[in-house]
């Protein structure tokens, strides 16, 4: 095989498995399981989460206490990804995500839409999150009206 295609085939390989650790993350969330978030997180002090409207939790200890506080305070939490674009440069990578959400609060469900980026470092082989950061995605009034006169001329 030539250093082109192994390239190729390790880069391949290399965002199936960033695919993978970012699906691993979003199973963690949804089934709400602490133990399972701890073990997809560097345990250093260079990781970062940004929760959407939350200031920036930076180190492990702050990071996973964010995770309690959200698991603590949901009781059902739904997520449909849709990933947009998966990079791999060395040992970085990182995943930009359409995250839609479905949360259940006081027995109504709720809906949301965040984009997302979720950043990986490869230790010992294994893709690890040290970056998740979670912007709400707010369409105005304005912008789904034109999008339904949009769909009923085409």
């Amino acid at each position: 095989m030539s250093d082109l295609s192994t390239e190729v085939s390790m880069t391949a390989r290399d965002i199936a498995a960033v695919q993978d650790a970012n699906a691993a993350f979003y199973e963690a969330f949804e089934t709400l399981d602490i133990q399972q978030m701890d073990t997809l997180w560097l345990h250093e002090d260079h990781v970062k989460c940004i929760h959407p409207g939350w200031k920036i939790c930076q180190g492990w200890p702050d990071v996973r206490d964010s995770w309690v506080l959200i698991f603590n305070h949901t009781h059902e939490i739904k997520f449909s990804i849709c990933l947009i674009d998966v990079v791999v440069k060395g040992d970085l990578a990182w995943a930009v995500c359409n995250e839609s959400i479905t949360t259940k609060d006081n027995g109504k469900w709720l809906e949301g839409h965040v984009l997302s980026t979720n950043i990986f470092e490869r230790r010992n082989k294994v893709w690890m999150l040290t970056h998740h950061h979670g912007s709400p995605v707010i369409a105005s009034e304005q912008e789904g009206e034109e999008e339904e006169a949009g769909g009923l001329m085409n």
